[in-house]
């Protein structure tokens, strides 16, 4: 009924490491019915650090049989039983990678006695074999050897099903059939409480780091999809191991949530986040004074702190837009860093600066400012943007009565902007026409 599992590799990925050493214990759900171990020549070398934690060495397997020649035996062990082991997901997709690549499908349903130890006995620090087998003293012999691993995974097996029975394996086995087992490091508790409602959710390490950052409209359900899969790279597998927490910030829209999303990647800079730290633009118009006090109409590339009127991905626009305002506000081609040739003569400052505001007015009235509401049971989800550039949202009352953007600002919270946020704002200027109330 029961096939309770443990194998020791040369490291953590299938895709680039192989099996040193199996160990199959059959259970029936009272007993063990009999088992299997075999040492196996992984054919790529170990490395040292492995060696030692498991005393096995190159020379150990070195006249052991490939994984092709055991598979067979393997295949028939597991297909008609239900697959048992300690960190399951580690151990199942190891062995379905390398069956598979020897033509065998391994599709069977599984239990984690890692989590199934949490739910059986809940309270103690620590679920790692090692760990739970001396808190309820079970016999570990042979630690980091698949024998004794499996064997000693096999009496805790029996142990949880003494207290939880049927209905313990049950639920388990009804996790099994969604196809997610959570991290290895999260404990379900963290899932249990997650909403299903729009927002933001975070992965958290073991010391508390945000690790990532995502955006859901119904945050349960998108956190559990990461779970989902038999994904063998390597970087998947690392960055499930290193989840041990979920926090959530819900919010009253998918749009405020995707803007939000976008706030906390720049403020956390999770190491798992990789495609909002790429700037969407490249260049942007700002505006300083210099010594002589000329105000000046430049181009530069963006920067963190930098305030911008204007950004756009290409420098080529960048070009073409502050051409068309000296052009139109007569504004001296050197001063805007347009021209190496200095003027033969210049307006005092007092008059040129006027012509260099009229033209930052002119290129503000391009950019209009305006709300994006969105009726929810709460009230009006409210998204501010200020001359072109995102401000921040929140919540209206339905009752609320505002006349000035000074009313709104005090009812919705203002957020950090960035360049992605913008290019977002301006794609959605269309999609929500309906919904945008200019101010």
């Amino acid at each position: 009924m029961y096939a309770i599992v443990d194998i020791e590799t040369t490291g953590s990925f299938p895709a680039s490491n192989g099996i040193t050493e199996i160990a199959i214990v059959l259970h029936n759900g009272i007993e063990v019915e009999g088992s299997y171990t075999t040492l196996i020549n992984p054919g790529v070398p170990i490395p040292q650090f492995v060696s030692q934690l498991t005393g096995i060495y190159n020379y150990t397997v070195a006249d052991a049989p490939p994984f092709t020649q055991v598979a067979d035996k393997i295949y028939n062990l597991l297909r008609n039983r239900i697959f048992v082991a300690h960190n399951v997901n580690f151990d199942y997709t190891f062995l379905r990678h390398h069956l598979e690549a020897v033509g065998y499908n391994l599709a069977v349903k599984k239990i984690c006695t890692l989590r199934m130890a949490r739910q059986a006995f809940p309270g103690h620090k620590k679920y790692g074999l090692e760990s739970i087998t001396q808190t309820l003293q079970i016999p570990h012999q042979n630690k980091h050897r698949a024998g004794g691993d499996a064997m000693a995974t096999a009496i805790l097996f029996q142990k949880c099903f003494e207290v939880g029975g049927e209905a313990l394996v049950k639920e388990m086995l009804k996790k099994g059939n969604q196809e997610y087992i959570l991290p290895p490091n999260l404990d379900k508790s963290y899932v249990k409480q997650l909403p299903q409602q729009p927002g933001v959710y975070y992965f958290h390490n073991a010391q508390g780091k945000i690790i990532y950052v995502g955006k859901a409209k119904q945050i349960k359900q998108r956190v559990v999809s990461h779970f989902t899969g038999h994904d063998i790279g390597k970087k998947r597998q690392q960055f499930l191991r290193e989840i041990h927490a979920v926090s959530y910030t819900t919010t009253p829209t998918e749009l405020t949530a995707l803007l939000l999303e976008s706030v906390e990647i720049r403020k956390y800079w999770p190491i798992y986040n990789i495609s909002q730290k790429v700037r969407s633009s490249n260049y942007g118009t700002c505006l300083y004074t210099d010594a002589a006090g000329y105000l000046r109409l430049v181009i530069d590339k963006l920067q963190k702190r930098q305030s911008f009127l204007h950004s756009t991905a290409y420098l080529v626009d960048a070009h073409r837009l502050l051409w068309r305002l000296v052009q139109s506000f007569e504004l001296d081609p050197y001063l805007c860093c347009l021209s190496k040739v200095p003027p033969a003569l210049l307006a005092p400052h007092e008059i040129y600066n006027q012509k260099v505001l009229a033209a930052v007015a002119s290129l503000q009235a391009q950019q209009p400012t305006y709300l994006l509401q969105e009726a929810t049971d709460e009230g009006t989800s409210c998204v501010l943007v200020e001359k072109g550039s995102f401000y921040g949202f929140g919540m209206l009352p339905n009752n609320f009565k505002w006349r000035t953007v000074s009313d709104i600002k005090r009812k919705i919270k203002q957020y950090p902007v960035n360049e992605h946020i913008n290019a977002m704002i301006r794609s959605f200027e269309e999609r929500y026409a309906g919904k945008m109330t200019y101010l």
